[in-house]
C-alpha cells in the first residue's frame, strides 16, 4: 500500500504495510522510514481532534480514517504550518475568545432535560477545526469566524445560565452568521456529527429577535415590473 503526503511544497510517496487507520500509518513512517515527519495526535480515539488533517481533499481525523491505497494527505487549510502536517490552531482559540463564546456572567438556574437536549450536539464540539478548514468563506474572507465559533456561540446563546446571552449575539453580527453561505461543507465533515449550518440558521433567526437583519438586504435589487 501506498499513500502520498504533502511536505511543504512537495509531494512524497511512502510504501506502508497494512495499517488500519491513517494515524497507524504515520507512525510507521515516522519510526520505520522518516524520523522528520511531522504530525500531532492526541487521545488517538477521535475525542481530542488534534490529529485533523485533509485527505483527498476531504477533511479526517487520522485515528478515525481507515486508509486506503494511494490517498493523498494534506494539512488544514487556512492555518498556519509549522512543519508538514502540523499546523498553528491558536486562531481558533483567539476565535472563540473575540465573540465570548463561554458564560461570562452566570446566573444561578436549574437545567432541565429539554435545556441539555438543546445543546447537547453542540457541546461535543472538540475544536478539531475539520469544519474551518473545509468552509469556501475563508478562503474570500479571512475575518469570518467560521462554523466552529459559530456553534460554540449559539450553544451559550441559548444557555439559560448565561445573563449576557445578549452580547453572544451582538459579537457575531459582523464577520459571522450573515456572511456564511449556508453551503453545509462544514456540517459534511464533522467528526461529531454537528450541524455548524444549522446552527447558524438559529441563530440568525434569534439575531432578528433582537432587531437585526442581513446587512446584504440593502444591496439586493428586485426587478419590478
Amino acid at each position: 500500500m501506498q499513500i502520498s503526503i504533502k511536505r511543504e511544497d512537495k509531494i512524497e510517496s511512502f510504501k506502508i504495510d497494512k495499517v488500519t487507520t491513517l494515524l497507524e500509518a504515520l507512525f510507521q513512517i515516522k519510526e520505520k522510514q522518516d524520523h522528520t515527519l511531522t504530525f500531532d495526535s492526541g487521545c488517538k480515539s477521535g475525542v481530542c481532534g488534534c490529529c485533523s488533517v485533509r485527505v483527498n481533499g476531504k477533511e479526517k481525523l487520522a485515528c478515525s480514517y481507515n486508509i486506503q491505497d494511494n490517498d493523498l494527505i494534506e494539512p488544514l487549510k487556512y492555518y498556519q504550518i509549522k512543519k508538514d502536517l502540523l499546523v498553528d490552531k491558536s486562531k481558533s482559540l483567539e476565535l472563540l475568545k473575540n465573540q465570548r463564546a463561554y458564560i461570562d456572567e452566570y446566573k444561578k438556574e436549574i437545567l432541565d432535560t429539554k435545556d441539555e437536549e438543546l445543546t447537547q450536539i453542540q457541546s461535543d464540539c472538540i475544536l478539531c477545526s475539520s469544519c474551518y478548514s473545509a468552509c469556501p468563506v475563508i478562503e474570500v474572507k479571512g475575518e469570518f469566524l467560521g462554523p466552529f465559533a459559530l456553534t460554540r456561540a449559539f450553544r451559550y446563546s441559548v444557555d439559560k445560565r448565561d445573563k449576557a446571552s445578549k452580547e453572544i449575539i451582538d459579537n457575531i453580527q459582523n464577520n459571522g452568521i450573515w456572511d456564511c453561505t449556508l453551503c453545509n461543507e462544514c456540517t459534511l465533515v464533522c467528526p461529531m456529527g454537528i450541524d455548524p449550518k444549522n446552527d447558524i440558521v438559529l441563530l440568525r433567526n434569534k439575531s432578528a429577535q433582537f432587531g437585526y437583519m442581513d446587512p446584504n438586504f440593502n444591496n439586493f435589487t428586485f426587478n419590478i415590473f
